[in-house]
């Protein structure tokens, strides 16, 4: 078998070459195979064997070989409407909505909610569980690279290039922002925050007010570099 470089951190050390012989018994289908050694489906596109592209379903004959291919950048996941992220992936969460990504998050979600919600709402999963891209019940998912959320950002971005609306979504629900009247809750600010801004926004979801300050200052940067990421490649 040979698989991309990409995909050799889901392999253990002494598969991690250009060719490594594995165990097939003749009756188990490729995909199966493929996740035996520690490869997620969903990190996979195309199988190749005996350089004929072919389907995880396939059964490969004795001596064939086999390529194992990473999933082409960017991806694109038909019919899917936004990503749902593990409970170890609070920050990346966080980073998505404040670029205006639809990004489901609980901390308290366990591996059968998130593979429901994921199928429910046709959501991409976010996880570093390899286990639990390899469910059935997951629709669509994928591993995200990187043990910093800088990494973690730039490794989702790259992959599925989404679009970005920056400062549109709660960071804390999910929620639609919507322009709000500074009279309209003048009573929930604090006096200097009432003295020194006049724009506002205001979540339809949970009620939380946003406004464009020292804190929004500091993402700023996080959102310049997603923007330079993903628009030249959406173009």
């Amino acid at each position: 078998m040979r698989a991309a470089r990409e995909l050799w951190l889901f392999l253990p050390p002494r598969r991690r070459r250009e060719q490594f012989t594995a165990p097939y018994d003749g009756a188990a289908s490729l995909g199966h195979v493929v996740q035996a050694l520690g490869i997620p489906l969903t990190e996979v596109d195309p199988l190749v064997v005996d350089d004929v592209p072919v389907g995880t379903g396939h059964r490969p004959p004795d001596q064939a070989t086999v390529e194992i291919n990473p999933v082409p950048r960017p991806q694109r996941v038909p019919g899917a409407d936004g990503f749902v992220l593990d409970v170890h992936l609070g920050t990346l969460a966080r980073r998505l909505r404040v670029l205006g990504i639809d990004a489901a998050y609980r901390n308290d979600a366990d591996d059968d909610a998130l593979a429901r919600q994921a199928s429910e709402q046709r959501r991409v999963l976010l996880t570093q569980d390899r286990g639990l891209l390899m469910r059935r019940a997951v629709w669509a998912g994928a591993y995200v690279r990187g043990h910093r959320p800088d990494d973690q950002l730039a490794d989702v971005l790259d992959r599925f290039t989404p679009p970005l609306h920056p400062w549109t979504r709660c960071t804390a629900c999910n929620g639609p922002l919507a322009a709000v009247g500074k009279a309209e809750i003048a009573d929930r600010l604090e006096p200097g925050i009432r003295r020194r801004y006049d724009e506002f926004a205001r979540c339809r979801c949970c009620g939380r007010v946003y406004w464009h300050g020292a804190h929004s200052r500091r993402l700023d940067p996080i959102v310049a570099a997603a923007r330079s990421a993903v628009c030249p490649r959406r173009r």
